[in-house]
């Protein structure tokens, strides 16, 4: 017997979820750039040439700035305000636990 494709009614089929993961990835993307560019603002050039020789550890924090992301766009679903906020603080607060346990802080 072959089988068949029976499509589900228009009354069954589930509405679409809204993308927040998406904008949770891209508020982690941007709030890693904002915190890769604050120690350069702060100590200029020294940062930039620390950061130079110490790329391959501040290279891993952009997929887990990411999923912090992704991460509280799950978890605070429809509000966006509280996960921007919550993201901005999370990736701050890794990349100058990063950037301070290399300096020796």
């Amino acid at each position: 017997m072959p089988a068949k494709v029976i499509p589900a009614p228009v009354a069954e089929r589930a509405a679409e979820e809204p993308a927040y993961g998406f904008w949770g990835a891209m508020a982690g993307f941007i709030f890693y750039w904002l915190a890769f560019a604050i120690p350069i603002l702060t100590y200029g050039a020294n940062a930039l040439f620390f950061l130079l020789y110490t790329w391959p550890f501040f290279l891993a924090l952009i997929p887990v700035s990411v999923l912090i992301g992704l991460v509280f766009s799950v978890l605070l679903t429809g509000r966006l305000i509280l996960m921007i906020t919550c993201t901005g603080l999370a990736v701050f607060c890794l990349f100058w636990l990063v950037f301070a346990s290399l300096t020796g802080w």
